[in-house]
């Protein structure tokens, strides 16, 4: 079904990466920031010159902030080196994941991955290296990795991880910021016709939040509110959720606002398989951000370490005023704005336990070692059959110092439509970081008021 991917590093980082067996010696901490980056990446490049060593990421500078948070490119004005197409990536496949390779296979005629330059732009604030150095270890695994306890509220749980797993929970852990924002959803059809869904998002953090004693709360991950304000048949309808670090021990809140009912229920189906708000059945709710929620469902294999072509500093796709209608075309989204680059990912193969259930037999995490956000993923049906490929076009937001998402996909190859969402350019403003909510935004009474067309 799939290649198995060999283990890559030097020294004691490539003995760090044997699969699910159980390792013996705890991590070296003192290697953060030494021959490991602070969050636990390999500082060095590779030994053929294709990965540069990693030296801090992006200044906060590195280019203008323009009004309403929008910012410039960086690497304005760089060329691809190569474009790699159906006809030549058999050339590239040691670099390409099974996803990639379909995509390939499914639309030769049109998908495309211009490849440029490798910069590894991610960088984060010294006070996101020092929580890391201080709680590095102190994160334990519940639940045979079900959970995390003992790591209220802190970042990169597993700097140095010994299993599948820990490095799931570092995507879950990963470093963000409170945030709202404005941003576009699509799922085009066959033909390339689509209907844009506007989603108002905002997300606090209890350590962010002034009035919220997050030290009471130690299982409390995060909290979230989004709200559907286009097309008009669907405005109004509001989803809440309160996230913990261990589901098991207290499971995942959520609720949503029915705009045409004007009630406020219970939503235990937003989690695992369950459908994705306003998204035509084209993606779960643990597909959000490429992966979220609890693991349990899943036995997860660390594979090991590999150098990939990843959708990376794709700056082209957070242009202000660039049009939808310029991104979203039949099949996938148009590869005049996407941007590869070769850098090395940790991958992770989740399989359903036994005695669960998901329509994901199989889903392979193809994770960024600089940011520990997923960037490209894999998910099989029960037949054992490829069938959906996601891609997180990663971009640095360099002057707050947070990597995230410009766009994130999910192709169906089955059906031959896709999903995207998280586009913003042609709305108001960027997503806004120095927002303040409090707690009282996100609590099940205020969703009503938070819903009124």
């Amino acid at each position: 079904m799939r290649k198995q991917m060999t283990l890559l590093g030097a020294g004691g980082l490539a003995l760090s990466l044997l699969a699910t067996s159980v390792m013996a010696q705890q991590p070296d901490y003192s290697r953060l920031g030494a021959d490991l980056t602070p969050v636990g990446a390999e500082r060095a490049g590779n030994a053929a010159g294709t990965i540069p060593e990693w030296t801090g990421g992006l200044d906060s500078d590195a280019g203008r902030l323009l009004e309403d948070g929008f910012a410039v490119n960086p690497y304005e004005g760089e060329q691809p080196e190569f474009v790699i197409t159906a006809q030549n990536y058999q050339d590239y496949s040691d670099n390409l994941t099974p996803g990639q390779i379909a995509l390939f296979e499914r639309y030769p005629e049109t998908f495309q991955m211009p490849v440029y330059q490798s910069h590894r732009s991610i960088g984060y604030s010294q006070d996101v290296y020092d929580q890391v150095q201080r709680m590095a270890g102190q994160a334990q695994l519940v639940n045979n990795g079900d959970g995390i306890t003992n790591f209220p509220h802190g970042t990169f749980a597993f700097p140095i991880p010994q299993s599948g797993v820990e490095v799931v929970w570092n995507h879950n852990t990963r470093y963000r910021k409170n945030v709202h924002r404005f941003y576009m959803q699509a799922m085009p059809q066959v033909n390339g016709s689509y209907t844009l869904i506007k989603l108002e998002e905002e997300v606090g953090y209890p350590n962010q939040m002034a009035d919220v004693d997050h030290e009471s709360i130690p299982n409390t991950l995060l909290y979230f509110k989004q709200r559907v304000n286009a097309p008009s048949r669907l405005a109004g309808n509001v989803l809440l959720v309160h996230d913990s670090l261990d589901q098991l021990q207290e499971p995942r809140m959520a609720w949503v606002y029915n705009a045409g009912q004007r009630r406020v229920r219970r939503a235990p189906q937003v989690a695992y398989d369950g459908p994705g708000t306003a998204s035509d059945g084209m993606r779960t709710s643990d597909n959000f951000a490429m992966y979220n929620g609890a693991p349990d469902r899943y036995d997860w294999e660390l594979v090991g370490k590999k150098e990939v072509f990843i959708p990376y500093n794709s700056y082209k796709l957070t242009e202000r005023g660039l049009p939808y209608e310029d991104v979203l075309q039949a099949g996938h989204i148009n590869p005049e704005h996407t941007r590869f680059e070769l850098h090395r990912v940790w991958e992770v193969q989740g399989t359903v336990k036994d005695g669960q259930r998901h329509i994901y037999a199989q889903r392979n995490f193809f994770m960024d070692e600089d940011s520990w956000l997923i960037t490209l993923a894999d998910h099989y049906d029960g037949r054992g059959t490829l069938w959906r490929v996601g891609e997180g076009h990663i971009a640095h937001n360099y002057h707050e110092k947070i990597p995230g998402y410009a766009i994130e996909t999910l192709y169906d190859l089955i059906a031959g439509r896709y999903i995207a969402l998280g586009m913003y350019t042609e709305e108001r403003a960027a997503p806004n970081f120095d927002y303040t909510p409090s707690y009282n935004q996100f609590t099940p009474a205020a969703l009503r008021a938070s819903g009124v067309r």
